[in-house]
């Protein structure tokens, strides 16, 4: 009996032995007392963060704002709220013209600020450097107080109810503008003498030099544009007037004008929120990476 003992004794110190090894191969940062209190204390504001996100989950699965147990929850009452949102309320349409509003307005933004970061960086014309200070200084114009007029210049034009009025005032943007340029300028010069030698022409250096060596700057400005456009509010509901036409946000501030038994349907509108919710995070999680790259965040 002893000799198992000790047997599995030594055993148990061998293999405590061969796990620190390999536990310090993989990186594993000592959990020491700063650190376990550090870990404790992101994850409750992880969870502080994502309390209302729970709520409202918790909320679309039952037929009332408040519910006392977990019992009055069930998916087929879920299922009636999410699928009365989609299709009775119309928000099937509305994230679909949001889709259709992001894509846009990101593939435009990306054309255009890829073009004016070519040139700037590369180019040689008067007054570069005023030109490129012009353009982040357009950064310091609050939306509000563009409204008016450009209301005013896409009624003017007869844009009302449009794609172009929802895209065309967005394709422009003074910080892609300045993230591309920054990351050209890390991009070296002697590419650019062999190209100039190889008589490659700008566009032709633009598409296949410098798009390919910024595929993560890209990827991670498109997820910033696509997460902006999709949460555009004030702008659908001012110049849109077809409810046909209108967007996600503006479909949710619609859900409010459902009244059931007197009140607010707040099922229906959590189910909405949640909906909406749903692209945005998708496409966060599917770029996280080259995100975090764009911010130099590891």
């Amino acid at each position: 009996m002893s000799r198992h003992s000790n047997t599995d004794t030594n055993a148990s110190t061998v293999g405590e032995s061969r796990r620190l090894p390999l536990a310090l191969e993989r990186g594993l940062p000592a959990l020491d007392g700063a650190t376990l209190r550090a870990h404790v204390g992101l994850l409750l504001v992880v969870c502080l963060m994502a309390l209302p996100l729970v709520i409202a989950a918790l909320i679309s699965f039952g037929t009332r704002a408040t519910f006392t147990s977990v019992s009055e929850l069930s998916l087929e009452t879920a299922a009636r709220n999410y699928h009365e949102v989609l299709f009775r309320y119309d928000m099937g349409q509305y994230m679909l013209n949001s889709l259709l509003m992001s894509v846009i307005v990101v593939v435009g933004k990306l054309a255009v600020s890829l073009l004016a970061a070519l040139a700037i960086v590369y180019y040689r014309f008067p007054f570069k450097n005023a030109v490129f200070a012009v353009v982040l200084l357009t950064l310091m114009l609050p939306v509000p107080v563009r409204i008016v007029p450009l209301f005013q210049l896409a009624a003017d034009l007869g844009w009302a109810n449009s794609f172009a009025a929802l895209t065309i005032p967005y394709l422009a943007s003074a910080t892609t503008v300045f993230l591309l340029r920054q990351h050209f300028l890390s991009i070296p010069v002697s590419l650019v003498e062999s190209a100039k030698l190889d008589g490659v022409g700008p566009l032709r250096f633009l598409a296949f030099v410098l798009i390919p060596m910024s595929k993560g700057m890209i990827a991670g400005v498109s997820v910033i544009m696509f997460i902006y456009s999709w949460n555009q509010y004030l702008w659908p509901l001012l110049i849109v007037d077809d409810q046909s036409m209108q967007v996600a946000q503006v479909g949710i501030r619609l859900l409010q004008g459902v009244v059931e038994s007197g009140d607010i349907a707040w099922p229906l509108l959590m189910a909405g929120s949640i909906v909406t919710l749903l692209p945005p995070l998708a496409v966060l999680i599917i770029f996280r990476k080259p995100l975090l790259e764009t911010f130099g965040v590891e």
